[in-house]
């Protein structure tokens, strides 16, 4: 059976664009970017952006979308996502679903949670007893309400707690009920998705092949003029340290540095520190996928490998 889509994941700097591209030579495909900073315009060194000539190559679909300023959710995704599949579908083409956002795929595949939407006026009032208090409090406070969700959470995680104290109050209930939820909801409509899509997965053999391709290609980013691309952001005046845009792994360590509240010389190990945190946290997400089709990334032949990976799903 014919997947309604295939999905070319893999942690960051394991070669995804280049594995995509192969595909693009070989089969009538449309790229969706999974990824949540590809999303924001002016925000193409420190993302590993596609080149022009890359974007040129073959259509693909929400990269440059959002303003820095405004935020993009998961649920926006699955929706454009949904409707994307299906316009390239009409069209006789194959969705190639490329990227490392994992929420995203997992949105996509599984749903997404039955929780009420943010509420500004009370996570500020959040943010503000937070201030008062410290973040290591409202922890304690989660706590009473909510142990599941504060057990897992360290005491300064602001954006988790702030959230999950959000939920509290909007609805009486736990974080941890509406996850709950969500988990029967995954697992009783999980056997009717199996053949929904195929799954290529890029993972290293060797996680030292990985984090060097990490450093080396922070080190491109810094020559190619990252450090001037997070100042031109950062002079613009209405953008923040607090904004999803600038918690991108990255822009986080840069915009400290520029503002002062970390030594510029740590710059380039916090930021590849953080990218191989990032990476980590994908590997562990990917090996989760029990349906996944695996490629070596590290292999020399791996291009091919993955080439070989889409022939036999779509077969």
């Amino acid at each position: 059976m014919r997947p309604r889509y295939i999905a070319l994941a893999g942690p960051t700097a394991s070669g995804k664009t280049a594995a995509a591209l192969a595909i693009v030579q070989q089969h009538a495909v449309e790229i969706i970017s999974v990824d949540s900073a590809l999303v924001y315009r002016g925000m193409d060194i420190g993302t590993a952006k596609p080149s022009a000539a890359e974007l040129a190559a073959v259509p693909h679909h929400l990269i440059n979308i959002r303003d820095p300023l405004n935020a993009y959710s998961a649920a926006e995704f699955v929706q454009d996502a949904e409707c994307l599949i299906a316009d390239i579908t009409a069209r006789g083409k194959l969705p190639l679903l490329v990227g490392g956002t994992m929420l995203y795929f997992k949105a996509l595949q599984d749903g997404l949670d039955d929780m009420p939407k943010a509420d500004a006026s009370l996570r500020a009032q959040i943010a503000a007893d937070a201030l008062e208090n410290g973040w290591p409090a409202m922890h304690v406070e989660l706590a009473l309400v909510d142990p599941i969700t504060a057990l897992r959470l360290k005491p300064n995680d602001s954006q988790r707690i702030s959230r999950a104290l959000e939920v509290f109050k909007l609805t009486g209930l736990p974080l941890s009920h509406f996850q709950q939820l969500n988990i029967k909801k995954t697992i009783a409509s999980h056997a009717d998705k199996q053949t929904d899509s195929a799954l290529i997965s890029l993972e290293p053999g060797d996680r030292m092949w990985l984090h060097a391709r990490i450093a080396q290609r922070f080190d491109a980013m810094l020559a190619a003029g990252f450090m001037d691309e997070m100042q031109t952001l950062r002079l613009r005046g209405d953008l923040h340290a607090d904004l999803p845009s600038m918690r991108c792994v990255g822009y986080r360590q840069a915009w400290e540095a520029l503002e002062g509240t970390s030594p510029m010389a740590e710059l380039r190990d916090k930021c590849i520190f953080a990218t191989r945190q990032l990476a980590k946290r994908q590997i562990t997400w990917l090996r989760s996928m029990p349906q996944r089709h695996i490629v070596p990334c590290d292999e020399p032949g791996a291009l091919q490998l993955v080439l070989i990976k889409v022939a036999e799903v779509l077969t």
